[in-house]
This record gives structure tokens, C-alpha cells and sequence, in this order.
């Protein structure tokens, strides 16, 4: 059976898609099946993200309804073992409910090895649908004390259902700011939500411009290469860190900041 794993965040604007999204492909291209469902109703762009929204001719909403086979709703990436199930971009929030979700869920977790399921941001009722179906949790933050707070919240939320694990991604982290002491640190982060750091995502601006031209894709960065250590994490259960702060360090490091003004 797949592991079901929600990846969520307090607040928008974190990260949390594209994390999940490269997260799939990495996964992926270590030969596991992986399904991404998402699970954002009415505000989903997980298939844009990926660049397959032009692809999408049935949805979650159809499956429900016993309009097509949910074959027919998934979307492959060519060349990889990886599957994405579009969210409905209108739909009841009274059909869509947490047993129609997890009932569509048990239908298909037999045929993966994991399913990466994309959590709205926040706490409302699509939190909890996305929640109730899984069996473990990553909360996305940055290291911007509104993200943190709001992650907080989520924590709290996420330690109240039965889930085998509860671990924690800070995305965006520039490593030049937290050796001069402008911003907080991974691990400072994980000990101030009192979370397990499953992985560090280095500020990269590649994410930033692929994201804009709609395809997050295979592409080599110093994101991807911290995206692919925390696929190993949950392979192997291990919490091996990509160090942001590598280059920014010592004399070099000093010479750069001292450059750049920072």
C-alpha cells in the first residue's frame, strides 16, 4: 500500500506546490510510483505548476461522479512513474468530503508507492479533508516570522490526528542572511515549532522563473539537489541536511557579503 503523505503549510505563498511537485519528481526518477493528487479545490494549480493543464480532460470531480475511470483522469509524466490526479476547479464543497475523498484515495493506493497529496494552505475545511486521508505530514514554512506563526498553528492542528509522522521543510532560506545573522536557520526554526527538520531549501531563483513559465521540470539546482536529499529522507528515515550556508562561510564568504551589501 502507498504511503500517503499530505504536504501542507499555514499560510500561501511558501512554496508548498512547487516543494511537492519537485518532491514527486525526485521520488520519481528513484524508481518509485508516485501519485500527486491535488487536493486545493476551486484554487487548484498543481497541474499548471507541472505544466500539464493543458492535458487535464477529466478531474477528481468526474471520478466522484462515475464519469469517467479514474485512468482516464490521471495525467503521467513522460518517462517517469509519475501521476497527477487534477483537482476540480468548481465543485461542492458537500460532495467533495472527507469520506468521497478517502473512498476515491483507497480505490487507487494499491497501484503506488507513495501519494503526495497538495493541502490548501490554512486550516479550513479542505485541511482537514486532505488531513483525515493521510498517514503522514510535512508543513512547508520560510523563515519569515508570518510563515512561522502561521505554521505553528498548523502543527498544533496536524499533532491532533493519528499520524505516523509529523516532519517539517523550511523553504527558501537564503544562507548568506543566516551567517550574518539576518535570518533564522533550519534548525532554530524546527526548535522554535518544536517539528523534526526533515529538509532545508536553499532561495533559488530558477524555482522562481521555471515556476513562472509554468513547468517545474528536471531541472539542476542547488533546490533540486536539497529536494532530492529529503526524498531520501523518507526513503531511508534518515534527516540529512543540504547546508545553505555552504560558500557563504569564512573569508570567501565574508569577501561575497561585504560585494553584495549583505
Amino acid at each position: 500500500m502507498a504511503r500517503k503523505i499530505v504536504v501542507t503549510s499555514g499560510k500561501g505563498g511558501v512554496g508548498k506546490t512547487s516543494v511537492l511537485a519537485s518532491l514527486g519528481i525526485c521520488l520519481a526518477t528513484r524508481g518509485k510510483s508516485v501519485l500527486m493528487i491535488d487536493g486545493d479545490v476551486g484554487l487548484n494549480n498543481l497541474d499548471v505548476v507541472m505544466g500539464m493543464e493543458n492535458r487535464v480532460v477529466y478531474d477528481m470531480a468526474d471520478v466522484i461522479d462515475n464519469k469517467c475511470h479514474i485512468n482516464q483522469a490521471l495525467l503521467q509524466e513522460e518517462g517517469l512513474g509519475l501521476y497527477l490526479l487534477p483537482s476540480a476547479h468548481a465543485y461542492s464543497s458537500e460532495k467533495l468530503t472527507s469520506a468521497a475523498f478517502g473512498e476515491l484515495i483507497s480505490r487507487i493506493e494499491s497501484m503506488f508507492d507513495f501519494i503526495l497529496i497538495d493541502c490548501p494552505a490554512g486550516i479550513d475545511g479542505g485541511f482537514h479533508r486532505a488531513v483525515s486521508c493521510s498517514d503522514e505530514a510535512i508543513a512547508v514554512t520560510t523563515p519569515h516570522i508570518p510563515a512561522i506563526r502561521d505554521c505553528d498553528k498548523v502543527l498544533g492542528l496536524l499533532r491532533s490526528y493519528k499520524l505516523n509522522s509529523i516532519n517539517l521543510i523550511v523553504n527558501r532560506v537564503r544562507g548568506d542572511f543566516v551567517v550574518s545573522g539576518k535570518m533564522m536557520g533550519g534548525g532554530e526554526i524546527s526548535k522554535l515549532l518544536r517539528c523534526p527538520l526533515m529538509g532545508v531549501v536553499p532561495e533559488d531563483d530558477t524555482i522562481t522563473v521555471y515556476s513562472q513559465l509554468g513547468r517545474i521540470g528536471m531541472n539542476t539546482s542547488s533546490s533540486r539537489d536539497a529536494i532530492d536529499m529529503i526524498a531520501c529522507n523518507i526513503l531511508n528515515n534518515t534527516f540529512k541536511l543540504y547546508d545553505v550556508t555552504k560558500g557563504h562561510r569564512g573569508i570567501i564568504g565574508k569577501i561575497k557579503r561585504l560585494v553584495s551589501g549583505r
